[in-house]
């Protein structure tokens, strides 16, 4: 695997590409760097990087079990310690599904796609982050 980033303008907006894919991210820093908002900053990227990781899992371990997902919103909260570098500390990813989907079998597909299947997780959980999650169906 391998990215890069091109910088766009004279602040610190930079453009990212995969090697693998031909779709751009934007990256801006914080206000006080001189990100002017035009992109998402890196650590949101850690969470989005997470969160999208566990989803895509929790979505293939469902569609196996032939539950039916009509709707699927992650949110991924995270605290991060006051020092420099100022990483995260704990990581809270909350699923909410909808569709005929057994409770059940939702919690299980949510600790295997979290605890199991997740790259992205076991880095953070390595590098000391406490990672929880919870569902919710409808």
């Amino acid at each position: 695997m391998n990215i890069t980033l091109n910088k766009i303008n004279d602040a610190v907006h930079f453009e990212g590409a995969s090697s693998t894919t031909s779709v751009k991210v934007h990256i801006d820093g914080s206000p006080d760097i001189g990100g002017e908002g035009l992109g998402a900053r890196p650590m949101e990227l850690v969470l989005m990087a997470l969160g999208s990781c566990a989803a895509l899992d929790l979505v293939s371990i469902l569609k196996k079990q032939r539950q039916q997902i009509d709707d699927m919103r992650i949110n991924v909260e995270g605290a991060r310690r006051e020092a420099i570098p100022n990483i995260f500390t704990r990581i809270h990813i909350s699923f909410s599904l909808k569709g005929a989907i057994d409770r059940v079998k939702a919690e299980k597909a949510a600790e295997l796609a979290v605890k199991k299947y997740c790259s992205v997780h076991d880095m953070l959980a390595a590098g000391g982050v406490d990672i929880t999650y919870d569902v919710q169906v409808a």
